[in-house]
């Protein structure tokens, strides 16, 4: 008993013991697991503010660099609008200098005026004192002759002007007419180059078909893509291509005007690719039209390639082909260049063959014969002469380079080749249907050709033919001698080139002819 009395207070105490024991452990195990957590915390959140700061100093710089980019496209709009208006000031100064000028040689001119009309009022009233002496002095002598002739002044006057009428009509028309023929004589050859280089060098630039292309679009909100902000578009296009683009009312179609048919082509292939890929920038437009010319130039190194195998030519220089590729994009009244070139090759063969002459040369010839014409128009001078030089230059045959520089007659011909090339160059342009023009306007054309003619007194008849290049008018013999026939001819010449619009020249032929008839019964 006495010892189960003291056990049970050891054993409390000991219990005691342990428990405050385990409590002095657990608070010391606390607080080192709350300094622990103090001190994580402490450095998440200066982890937490340095990725706070990174971040603010990433998108200040963000915010710096869109800044900057808004910054230089706003000088640069600013700098292109100054530039701009810097041009106009200069060119409202210059003519503001040149209104100066014409503003001085008026007053020069008007100083002189005046000087002229002093004289001219002094010289008036010196012809006036001596017109009265002249006109006794005519009074004397219009009596004197009534009295010697028996004829009053008028029966006189009326009868003189009636044989100086008849007179003068004959003596100026045999005059006209020896001047005419002279003056053909002596100016046949500069006429010649004249005519060669005002209409064959730009024959194609009266046509409007040859001169307009239509892009269609798939609606008529991609016009406003087309333009751009402010016109941007339309004006890096306009610029890369140098063709001009007419965004107007027509329903889904943009028209691309152009005299150059080569820069119009790359123009209507690098629009309609813009439109097809959708994006439309001054960047990409620069792009798709230097490899859409980049495409088309070696599209006409083949052409002018496959034109040669296909004519049977060989052995011609690498700048030849390259310019009969280019006569695919040339035209003269609508008429493809290269087309023209292949038949006149053609058509020189042919003749050179029957004629027993060398086929393969006339052909060169023939093909080559209008090469001229794709020489840059910078270039001045007839396009027969042009090309006489480039085949030349390109060591093509002297036969050959001689045919290409007389078939207009520039030079002359030395060679029976060059007077086929000639005669094919005319059968090919002068026949029907070569030279496009709606069949409506054309017999219109024709019609008024007649009428015209049939218009002026003495004509009986009148007759359009070779496709209205040449008009024949019968006239009546005894209202049209010879010597009038000669003058009619060129009246009616004239007032076709006053009143008509037609392709290359029209002659104009009268027949004058007398017919007797007796019958024997």
């Amino acid at each position: 008993m006495m010892d189960l009395i003291i056990i049970i207070p050891m054993v409390v105490v000991l219990i005691v013991l342990f428990f405050y024991l385990g409590w002095m452990f657990n608070s010391k195990v606390g607080k080192k697991s709350i300094v622990a957590a103090e001190e994580k915390a402490e450095q998440v959140i200066q982890d937490a503010k340095k990725e706070a700061a990174n971040l603010k100093r990433e998108k200040l710089l963000e915010v710096k660099d869109e800044w900057y980019k808004k910054k230089i496209e706003f000088d640069t709009e600013i700098n292109q609008k100054k530039q701009k208006l810097s041009n106009l000031e200069k060119q409202i100064q210059q003519r503001e200098e040149n209104s100066e000028k014409k503003f001085d040689l008026v007053l020069q001119k008007e100083k002189d005026l005046r000087k002229l009309e002093k004289q001219l009022q002094d010289l008036k009233v010196s012809l006036d004192d001596k017109s009265v002496e002249i006109k006794k002095l005519e009074v004397e002598q219009n009596d004197k002759l009534e009295k010697i002739s028996g004829l009053t002044s008028e029966e006189a006057k009326k009868m003189l002007a009636e044989n100086m009428v008849n007179q003068a009509k004959v003596d100026a028309a045999q005059t006209i007419k020896e001047i005419h023929d002279r003056a053909k004589l002596d100016a046949k050859k500069e006429a010649q180059k004249i005519i060669v280089q005002a209409i064959q060098r730009t024959a194609a630039d009266y046509s409007i078909e040859t001169t307009v292309s239509v892009v269609q679009i798939q609606n008529d909100e991609m016009k406003g893509r087309i333009i751009g902000k402010e016109g941007r578009n339309i004006r890096a296009f306009e610029s890369a291509t140098g063709v001009d683009v007419i965004v107007d009312d027509t329903p889904e179609a943009v028209i691309l005007s152009s005299f150059d048919q080569f820069r119009r082509e790359i123009a209507r292939i690098s629009l309609e690719r813009l439109i097809s890929d959708g994006r439309i920038h001054p960047a990409r437009i620069e792009e798709v039209v230097e490899k859409v010319t980049t495409e088309l130039e070696e599209e006409i190194q083949r052409e002018g390639e496959n034109t040669i195998l296909q004519l049977g030519l060989h052995n011609m220089h690498a700048e030849l082909i390259k310019h009969i590729g280019k006569m695919k994009y040339r035209s003269s009244y609508g008429q493809n260049l290269l087309q023209h070139s292949v038949e006149v090759a053609y058509l020189t063969g042919i003749m050179a063959s029957e004629l027993g002459l060398d086929p393969v040369m006339a052909k060169r010839a023939g093909l080559l014969h209008d090469v001229g014409k794709t020489v840059d128009k910078s270039i001045e001078g007839p396009h027969a002469l042009l090309g006489y030089d480039l085949t030349k230059k390109y060591k093509e045959h002297a036969i050959v380079v001689n045919a290409v520089g007389s078939h207009h007659e520039d030079i002359e011909m030395e060679h029976p080749i060059a007077a086929l090339v000639q005669s094919a160059d005319a059968i090919s342009g002068a026949r029907p249907g070569a030279r496009r023009e709606p069949l409506e306007s054309y017999v219109k054309r024709l019609e008024n050709l007649e009428q015209l003619a049939k218009s002026f007194e003495g004509v009986a008849k009148t007759y359009a033919i070779q496709a209205g290049r040449e008009i024949r008018v019968v006239v009546e013999h005894d209202k049209v001698d010879d010597a009038s026939a000669d003058r009619l001819a060129r009246e009616i010449a004239q007032k076709i080139e006053e009143e008509m619009d037609y392709p290359g020249q029209i002659k104009v032929v009268v027949i004058r002819e007398v017919r007797k008839i007796g019958y024997a019964k």
